[in-house]
């Protein structure tokens, strides 16, 4: 299975993944893809995970309990790496989620939240109104809704707030339109990582693009939800960017590492300590 880089090169317009089986022997319902478009130069990864599958979970890094002040709930979390996540959790695969500040590579600092965070049904960080975010029910269900309507947390089990959506039933939001009915590309090009959700909610795409750097320079929000859609998704959400993009995977000799290059600092390779991660793990998987 390819998962050291891009395999594709083409245009944008022209992009069709090529999904592949990841951790076939451990799990069926999970897939990965690398892929390279050249107009624009971009390199990115992605996620495929069949959320019916009874062996798979969506896991969310918890916190706020050890750095809680003054309040039960006070936004305030330590910080881990991506790929630490993924090693603690027993993870398959993590991507980083909701923004933050301040930012570092330096792991157990803390970070004030900049939206919601629940993890296995524990409210970590508080809804960020005029922001969006990925949320997963008790029932099953997944959808991606605007923070300020997840409310009193009925029925949530695990939730991760972003940015905006950039894809709302197959179709970028208004937002990212021009006056003539097409993809504004005059935003800027960052770093980008985003979660899809497919037309039924029961499928989870997970995707980093890569930036600042000359191979990949960075998507644009409509270019990231029309990735997303490329992918099979519906819905779209941005996550944090920039130098906070990580996603991360479990080889199969066991090691977990960065399969995207992340630029904390504008360095090449060094990944940043974020807030909260979101992650893929199997149960009794024993990783």
């Amino acid at each position: 299975m390819q998962r050291e880089g891009p395999a594709e090169r083409v245009r944008f317009e022209d992009f069709s993944p090529l999904w592949q089986p990841f951790a076939p022997d451990i799990v069926c319902g999970l897939f990965f893809v690398a892929a390279r478009t050249l107009e624009p130069r971009l390199e990115f990864w992605a996620i495929r995970a069949d959320l019916t599958e009874p062996l798979l979970e969506v896991v969310v890094s918890g916190g706020g309990g050890e750095w809680a002040e003054d309040q039960a709930v006070s936004n305030v979390v330590p910080s881990a790496r991506v790929s630490s996540f993924v090693r603690e959790y027993g993870g398959l695969a993590g991507i980083n989620t909701v923004p933050f500040h301040p930012v570092s590579a330096r792991e157990g600092e803390k970070r004030i939240c900049v939206g919601v965070v629940v993890s296995a049904g524990a409210l970590v960080s508080l809804p960020v109104y005029g922001y969006d975010a990925l949320v997963f029910y008790n029932d099953g269900r997944a959808a991606i809704v605007s923070q300020k309507e997840i409310g009193d947390l009925g029925g949530v089990e695990t939730a991760v707030g972003g940015f905006r959506i950039v894809l709302y039933n197959g179709e970028l939001p208004g937002r990212l339109l021009s006056g003539a009915g097409t993809a504004r590309h005059d935003t800027p090009r960052h770093p980008r990582s985003a979660a899809g959700l497919s037309a039924c909610g029961n499928v989870l795409y997970l995707l980093v693009i890569d930036g600042r750097r000359s191979a990949s320079i960075g998507a644009t929000e409509a270019e990231t939800g029309l990735i997303l859609k490329k992918l099979g998704a519906a819905y779209g959400l941005n996550f944090d960017g920039g130098g906070s993009s990580v996603m991360a995977l479990r080889f199969p000799d066991g090691r977990v590492r960065a399969i995207n290059t992340p630029m904390h600092g504008g360095v090449p390779g060094r990944e940043r300590a974020v807030a909260a991660s979101l992650g893929i793990r199997v149960l009794a998987a024993g990783l």
